[in-house]
């Protein structure tokens, strides 16, 4: 037994210890040294586009509605959609930003829109539940249109399932207000034509297309019957050709976009309502009438 006052040495206890490191250095080197690369593969997710669209004038949380695949953590890319789907103006053309293809797993996918606010009793309320059959390689559209107040409310959606307009384009008006329009689509600079391009297109309806030769097109709306504009004549998403990063003469680098002066494009004008007023949507100038908005259908080829 060691007097109270003497400590005992630690020293062969820690050349155990770092014998013992050495040799679990050594194996590990070993291991890995004779170990080949290994690959961890991804899966390839089988994907559809969706696109979703606010147009109901009445119908809204503090910011807006969401759009949510509720059955899996993916796919929910369709937040805060405002009426009108965040329209923005820029160059004389106005396009809904938000109106965009998201990727989402194919199947069937259950979803539910709810209203988007900050106050978990308004944001929990769903509007809108259902099944999206959803098919790789697929474009959809799901529109929420008409209003809470009067029981027209409804979310609608179809297939983009646009044919190849070829060295066209196609051209198409989608109108989500409550009453039945006209409108005419002309090549800028020319005279607006007598007959309408649609003719008494119904309330909550999709035209069918027309095929057009590539230029800068402008659309003209007015109440079904009348001679009444419910807006001042807009012009068209334009697009723009395959270019290069390099510049005039450099090899062609940047992927052709969406319009009306690229064949192959699939374009459509989306007619809103106002905003009904006294509700939670937009309450400013821009939203006490009827307005239009441009969003594409089909991309063009590459140009590459």
């Amino acid at each position: 037994m060691l007097p109270h006052n003497v400590i005992p040495s630690t020293e062969p206890f820690m050349r155990s210890i770092l014998r013992l490191t050495a040799a679990t250095a050594v194996a590990l080197a070993t291991l890995s040294a004779c170990r080949p690369d290994e690959v961890i593969k991804t899966e390839d997710i089988p994907t559809a586009g969706v696109r979703f669209i606010n147009a109901s004038p009445d119908t809204s949380g503090a910011f807006g509605v969401d759009f949510r695949f509720v059955d899996l953590v993916e796919s929910n890319a369709h937040f805060r959609h405002t009426f009108r789907s965040g329209p923005t103006t820029s160059g004389g053309i106005t396009a809904s930003t938000l109106v965009q293809y998201k990727g989402a797993r194919e199947g069937s996918r259950a979803f539910s829109v709810f209203l988007d606010d900050t106050l978990q009793s308004i944001a929990s309320v769903k509007v809108f539940s259902g099944t999206a059959a959803l098919s790789a390689g697929k474009n959809y559209t799901y529109i929420m249109w008409g209003q809470g107040r009067t029981g027209t409310l409804k979310l609608s959606n179809w297939e983009e399932n646009v044919a190849d307009p070829g060295a066209q384009v196609a051209l198409r008006v989608i109108n989500a207000t409550e009453s039945p329009i006209d409108v005419r689509a002309f090549v800028s600079g020319q005279t607006e034509p007598a007959a309408p391009t649609w003719a008494n297109v119904p309330a909550l309806s999709a035209s069918s297309y027309v095929l057009v030769a590539p230029g800068s097109i402008v659309y003209n709306v007015k109440a079904a019957g009348t001679t009444t504009n419910l807006f001042a004549n807009l012009t068209a998403l334009p697009g723009a050709a395959a270019s290069s990063s390099a510049g005039a003469g450099g090899k062609l680098d940047i992927s052709s976009s969406p319009g009306t002066t690229v064949a192959g494009s699939a374009i459509s004008l989306i007619v809103f309502p106002r905003s009904t007023a006294g509700a939670r949507t937009p309450q400013t100038a821009a939203f006490a009438v009827p307005a239009g908005t441009f969003v594409w259908d089909r991309r063009p080829p590459r140009g590459f």
